[in-house]
């Protein structure tokens, strides 16, 4: 079972399980979710492999829908699902096999696609980071700062770092995370379809979500509609959290 925060009470409304992406972690996600339960319970989770959920030996998306399924079923059996770049693949995933266990899903800035990127070398700038003897973040940062130029990446990843355990650790599967790099940047093909209430939100600075996706999208959520947060990335949900929060709620209502 994977590691959940939970926000709010039970109502009468399924709850919303938020899923973060890859190197993230439901406490990412705590103002969005604390703000968003104000008239629903939010269940945040740890997916397998990033933060105090169990340490595996697979990492595919139809693992990772099966561990929400689980999630999902403990908590009454029905939610709406937001998932984020690799936790969208894997709601997705879950939509598309399990639709009963959805009332309405939102991907946020990924497609149901296979990318040609990969953050194999941000795994392996963590794993080259010596972690016997740090005593702060900010030693990390500094010596992550050559192989991760970008202050936003690098404060975003060290979110990970456990600095509390003896030696410091990193809360990240991340020899297991290279290994499946492959099928996390990728799709497996899944066919189905979803045909409940669906939102692609995509940042309108960011290039996850193009024209010639919509074709497979409509296929796949043939509901689906898709819409752009002026002035953000990837990162949407960060960097603009109340544009994000206000798109959410008016799909979910």
């Amino acid at each position: 079972m994977l590691t959940t925060i939970l926000h709010g009470a039970p109502t009468a409304q399924p709850p919303l399980l938020i899923v973060h992406g890859l190197f993230g972690s439901a406490r990412n996600w705590g103002v969005i979710a604390r703000r968003l339960s104000d008239d629903r319970q939010v269940i945040a989770v740890d997916m397998r492999n990033h933060g105090d959920s169990p340490w595996t030996e697979a990492h595919g998306y139809e693992d990772l829908a099966h561990d929400l399924a689980t999630v999902i079923r403990a908590h009454g059996g029905r939610a709406d699902v937001l998932g984020h770049s690799m936790g969208g693949k894997a709601a997705m995933q879950l939509a598309l096999t399990e639709p009963a266990l959805l009332r309405r899903l939102i991907v946020a800035d990924i497609a149901p696609v296979a990318y040609g990127h990969s953050q194999s070398h941000l795994v392996e700038a963590l794993q080259a980071l010596p972690l016997a003897g740090l005593t702060s973040r900010g030693e990390a940062d500094d010596q992550l700062a050559a192989a991760i130029p970008d202050d936003g990446t690098r404060a975003f990843l060290l979110q990970s770092l456990d600095l509390k355990a003896s030696p410091p650790r990193w809360k990240l599967n991340l020899s297991l995370l290279k290994d499946e790099m492959d099928r996390i940047t990728g799709w497996p093909g899944t066919e189905g379809q979803f045909d409940g209430p669906t939102l692609f939100l995509a940042g309108a600075n960011s290039d996850y979500i193009q024209p010639e996706h919509r074709e497979i999208i409509k296929h796949l959520f043939p509901n689906a509609k898709q819409a752009k947060i002026p002035g953000a990335g990837h990162w949407l949900h960060a960097e603009k959290p109340r544009e994000f929060e206000a798109a959410i709620r008016a799909f979910l209502a």
